[in-house]
Formats: C-alpha cells, structure tokens, sequence
C-alpha cells in the first residue's frame, strides 16, 4: 500500500488536502494531510497546533520535525511488504516542500519519492522566501523580518481575496473553494520563510523524485525541456531517469482546481510513471550552439565592454540594428549570447545589408533581472548612437524570446530616432509565476503607447503554449489601439527556430523580417 504525507503550502493546513486525499484512499492508498504548526487556526489564530501559545520560536526547523514525527509514527504504525519499516511519498506544495525536504534528508531510508507541485527546486542553504513569486512580495516579507523581534514571532498575514495571486496563478479554483482558501488561512510565522534549508549534500539527491508543473502559472514540461537543452545547470540535474515530470492545465491550486486529476497523477507518480527530460546528445552541439539558418557574408566585428559592433563595408555613419537576446540566461553560462550563432548571424546579417549590426550582453540571469537587464539595453544603445560610425538619428532595436519584455520601455515612450522595434518568438506579458504582474516590463501594456512606431513581430506557429497567449494578448491590445504592427508567421517553426531544424519557412521570414526592419530604417 503507497502512503502520501501531503504537506501545504504558506498560510493553508491539511484541509486544503482533503479531497485528494479522499481520492487517494478511495484507490486504496494510505493519505495523511499534514497541518503544520501554528497553521491549524484560521486567519486570525496565533494557535500552535497544540490548542494553546503563540507562534513564538515557529521556524523552518518546527515544521521540519512536524514531518518526521509523522514519519517515524507511520513507522510505529506498520510494516512494508518487506517487512520493515513502510517508505512513504512525500508530497510539497510550494513552502511545503521545504519542510518535506528537510524531513527527507533526515529519514531518507524512508523516503520512496518526493513529488514537488508546482514549485521549483531549493538549493541548499535557501530560503522559502525564494518561492514567493512576487517580487514586491519577498521584498515585503524581507524588510517585515527584519524589524525589531519579527525573527522570533513575527506574523505574515495571509492574503485577502485579491493577494492571492501573488502567490501563483487562481486558475481553475471554483468560488466557493476560494472563499474558503481565504477564510481558513493562517498567519505564516515569518521565521518559516527566511530560516535557510539544511540539506546536506547527497542526502535527497538520490530519491526518485517527481514534478508536477502547473501550466496555468507559467512553463510546462516542453520549455522547461528547452531551457535545460541549452544547458542550464539549474535543469541540467533534473535530467535523470529517477526524475519524472507531469502537466497539469491548471493554476497553483490544483488541489483546490483539480483534486481529481492530481490524484491520480499523484498515483501514477508513486508507480514511477512521467516524462523524462531529454537533452542534446553529448556529441551534438545544443541547439543556441548549431548554426544560424542563412549562410551570410562575413563583417569586421568590434567589442566595447559588453557590445559588439558587426560594421558594413559602406562608409559614413549607417542606421543601426541592436538585437536584445532572450533569457533568463544563467550568469555562468559560456559562451555568452553575443557569440552564440543565432545573434551573430543576425548581426552579421544586418551588416551585409548596409546596416550597424549589434550584439550586447545584458544582464538578465534570472527573472528578478529584468530592471538590471534594462539598465544594460538602455546604456547599450547610448554607447552605439554615439559612434561615430552610427547614424544615431536611425536605430532599431530587436528583441528575442524572454528579452522581449525590455521592449515595453520603448513602446511606452519611444524616442524619435527609434524607427523600428521587433520581436521574434517574444514572450509579450510575463508569465504567471515569473512574479512581475505588477512591473512596467509588459508590452502588451506598453503597445498601447507606442503611436505610429512600426513594430515587426515573428511568431512561430508550434509555440509553447503559455508564450503563444502572451503574444495573443499583445496583438488583441495592438489592434484595439491601432498600432503598427506586422505579423510574419513561421506556421511550422518552434521557439528559436533559426537553429533548432530552419526550413524554408523560417529562412523566408528572417529575411522577410531584415527587409523590412531595415525599410523602416531608410525612411525618412
């Protein structure tokens, strides 16, 4: 018989598992919601889960040694088939996985899998904090720890119905389970968000484990198995036979939104089911490393700091394309977006036009980068109109895939000698669990600023899903506004087109796209 121990997330107890895990008992399995302490009360309790105290001394550690406690009873309490002992899955939502991984790597030899639902994976020494999504929200939650006595038995209150969000994606959730969602939560002791994770190296690392992505609130299985094809070393080590992915279309409560189904992935987790990501055989460049789709005539290149400037062979100052990689792109990562092929191909492109093709490395490692990643562009562009070889009065910037977002300064307020912006494959809204809903950095926003400025967009037709909606939102606001925007479609190409097997399609719609960014460049 499997037994689950179902650990919440921040501000909810076990209730919220009370219907998956009637469904799991219903299959026959063992299923124990776990409410950890201080967080059995509702919205206004400071009960420690005993009936009596406050919250004072709650931390990681305590919610930490709530699971082994259940853990070591379900051993008291019966044997496995082969006579020892029974293992359990340990099940995390979001803050509930730290606790759970925590307990894991002090009773490993009880552990048989660990399922994270719609959560990433901490690194030793972290905090939960990290999780929050919303990055107004951890800077909250960070100064509310730091002042005086809030380490020891400070409270974060739980979210009134329109917070939630900050936390993760509603999709999915019926009324009457969010009204409860928000009448049964409980302060969060805030020594449960900002005490780091101890999990020594190698205690977890050898558990199968299983990930249960919510696509409603941002990736699923497919870009998450691009990104870790690029080699990522954060997804690198979730390449592994003992590791299994499962999609659910849902938002971040889907025991709330979906108790059914995620039952019975639950079920199928614990038989060791789901997809198992695939990388780049060891002998074949990553895609972002395999050569760009047209053979194009080489240019001199030049680099300043982090720009580089692929210069034609026609003199006097020429109009200037400055192509904006996409990311986030882990800071370690070699060789940098400039060199890849994908953008020097672009830029060397531009050049044998006529045009100042550019290159730049900007900042963007992570999805709090972006106002850094800003900083970067903005400088970048400074320093090329004011070459002398550049005809500053003639620029175009053209932004890719998650860089797209840094257009939304430009849309907003687009300076005269911006002549063009464009996008390929862009993501045009932030995704849900990216945590950015309340930034500037939303071009389907922006777009309804940018008056008369030609924007060229390429759009592959196999697109992840959650970036094709981003770009949906971004044509519905454009032509509610009456922008100028031109869509030139790839019907058969997927996100990064140019290297991951160009077709005809995809090389008629680079050159299409160069032709006519550069036509808006030699306008007058």
């Amino acid at each position: 018989m499997t037994t689950f121990v179902l650990v919440p997330g921040a501000h909810t107890g076990g209730w919220i598992w009370e219907d998956v895990a009637a469904r799991l008992r219903e299959a026959g399995a063992e299923a124990h919601p776990v409410t950890l302490t201080g967080m059995g009360g509702g919205r206004d309790a400071t009960d420690t889960g005993t009936g009596t105290g406050t919250c004072t001394g709650t931390d990681l550690e305590t919610h930490v040694q709530d699971v082994v406690r259940l853990i070591d009873e379900l051993g008291e309490g019966g044997e496995s088939d082969e006579g020892g002992a029974p293992e359990v899955v340990l099940v995390g939502h979001c803050y509930g996985v730290h606790p759970v991984l925590g307990a894991a790597a002090r009773r490993p030899g009880r552990v048989a899998r660990i399922v994270y639902v719609d959560t990433t994976v901490p690194q030793d020494g972290a905090p939960a904090l990290e999780l929050i999504p919303d990055q107004a929200l951890r800077d909250a939650v960070r100064k509310r720890a730091g002042e005086p006595g809030a380490g020891s038995g400070g409270l974060l209150s739980p979210p009134e119905p329109a917070e939630w969000q900050k936390w993760g994606s509603l999709a999915g959730i019926p009324q009457d389970a969010l009204d409860r969602l928000t009448g049964l939560a409980a302060p969060q002791p805030l020594a449960t968000l900002t005490r780091p994770l101890s999990v020594p190296d190698g205690s977890v690392s050898e558990l199968p484990t299983t990930g249960i992505l919510c696509t409603a609130g941002g990736a699923g299985i497919a870009l998450v198995e691009s990104l870790a094809r690029m080699g990522d070393p954060r997804l690198l080590e979730l390449v592994h036979p003992r590791v299994g992915f499962f999609e659910l279309g849902t938002g971040h409560w889907p025991m709330l939104s979906a108790p059914g189904e995620l039952a019975a992935i639950l079920l199928r987790a614990a038989a060791d089911e789901g997809h198992r990501l695939s990388v780049t055989p060891a002998d074949e460049p990553p895609s972002h490393l395999r050569p760009f789709l047209l053979d194009v005539p080489e240019r001199r290149r030049e680099r300043v700091g982090r720009v580089d400037l692929h210069l034609p062979e026609a003199g006097g100052p020429r109009p200037a394309v400055v192509f904006v990689h996409g990311g986030p792109v882990p800071a370690g990562m070699r060789p940098t977006p400039r060199d890849w092929p994908l953008y020097t191909g672009y830029a060397q492109y531009a050049a044998s036009m006529g045009a100042v093709g550019v290159t730049v490395d900007h900042r963007l490692h992570d999805v709090t980068d972006y106002e850094r990643a800003a900083e970067d562009v903005a400088a970048a562009v400074e320093r090329v109109r004011a070459d002398p070889r550049v005809d500053g009065e003639r620029v175009a910037l053209w932004f890719f895939s998650g860089g797209a977002l840094l257009s939304a300064d430009w849309l907003a307020a687009p300076p005269p000698w911006l002549r063009c912006v464009a996008a390929t494959y862009p993501v045009l809204v932030p995704l849900p669990n990216w945590g950015l809903s309340g930034s500037r950095f939303r071009p389907a926003a922006a777009v309804r600023a940018a008056g008369s400025l030609p924007v060229v967009l390429t759009r592959a037709g196999r697109e992840f899903a959650e970036i094709a909606a981003t770009i949906e939102e971004f044509l519905t606001a454009a032509g509610d506004c009456g922008a100028a925007v031109e869509v030139i479609d790839v019907p058969d190409g997927r996100h990064g087109f140019e290297t991951t097997g160009p077709t005809g399609q995809a090389r008629d719609a680079v050159e299409r796209a160069m032709r006519s960014v550069l036509g808006h460049l030699r306008d007058s």
